[in-house]
Parts: C-alpha cells; structure tokens; sequence
C-alpha cells in the first residue's frame, strides 16, 4: 500500500515538472493546509503565512526537479516552507532573541493559589493561544524542535545560532508557556 502511495505521488510529480496545473493543484491540496500550519507557527501572522505559503510551493515547483526522492516529497517541502518562513523573518530584520540582551520576565502565579505544574490543564487550544505570546526566537524555536521534530544542532543551522542557544530558548521559551498558561 506504501509503495503504491509513493509510486503514484512520483507520478504525480513527474506531471507537476512538466507543468501540469492539475497535478500542481492535487500536490498543494494534499499538502498545503500542513505546511500553512508550519508557516503560521513560525510566522505567527496569518497574512504573511499565507504569503510564505504561496512563495514556498512556486519555489518548490520550480525547483522539482532537485528532489531526488531522498526523503519523502513532505519532508522536502517542509524544510522549503521552513527556509522560506526563517528568511521572511529575516527580511523584516526582526532578529530572534538574544538571551544575554533580553532577560525572561516570568509572571509569578498568584501567591493565593498553589499551581502544580502537572495539574495544569493543557489543550490545545490555550498551548496555541500563549505560543502567540512568546517572543519571536523563543517560539520558533520551540515550534521547530517540539513540532516540526528538528534537533538543536539543526535548528542552529536554519537559524544561524549556536546550539546551546537553541537549547537556552527552547527551555525559555518553556517556561516562558508554563508561566502564561497558569494566568488562563
């Protein structure tokens, strides 16, 4: 069943770099409500997410034919949305931040309650909700490690940062949600 799935989506492609919209059209359908998600995630602006979104599949259309089948044709899309999603953020000269320029300011739960990390309710909802509150570099950060499933060293790389600063932010920006999720 697999090995059928991925014979049909080579074929799919194989149409796409020939320029069939069709196929164009079928290949976003099956990918692009995933890949707005990581867009968004990074971006956190719906309007630039879409943007980033319609950059991200003309780039990979144009540039089909370097996919060599290496990974599965999600994960090299995946990595084009996140390139072109880091590089918006560039653009807009918005750098992530700097945990020696900016210490954390971590609200204090109310003294009056005694809040359990592990009694803490989390849905899905409130978690989406407070990432939107944490700084830039904090949530991409923690988007592409906990979400997107890469590891420090290649957050580093997409990013430009060390490694340590990487796992600096991510457990920042963990705090950072635990201390915004116990205000809800």
């Amino acid at each position: 069943m697999k090995a059928q799935l991925e014979k049909e989506m080579l074929i799919l492609l194989e149409k796409c770099m020939q320029g069939n919209r069709q196929a164009q059209y079928e290949v976003y359908q099956q990918y692009s409500k995933a890949m707005f998600n990581i867009c968004f995630r990074i971006l956190n602006n719906y309007e630039e997410a879409e943007d980033v979104l319609q950059e991200s599949f003309v780039s990979a259309f144009r540039n089909l034919s370097s996919f060599k089948g290496d990974a599965t044709f999600g994960a090299w899309l995946k990595r084009i949305v996140i390139n072109h999603a880091i590089n918006a953020i560039r653009k807009k000269k918005q750098s992530l931040v700097s945990i020696d320029e900016h210490p954390v300011d971590i609200p204090e739960p109310d003294s009056g309650k005694n809040i359990d990390e592990n009694d803490i309710e989390f849905n899905v909802e409130k978690i989406r909700k407070a990432m939107e509150l944490l700084p830039e570099g904090y949530r991409i950060v923690f988007s592409l490690y906990l979400l997107e499933g890469y590891d420090h060293s290649e957050i580093g790389e997409i990013l430009g940062i060390s490694e340590s600063t990487s796992k600096s932010q991510l457990n920042r920006a963990k705090k950072k949600l635990k201390a915004i999720m116990a205000q809800y």
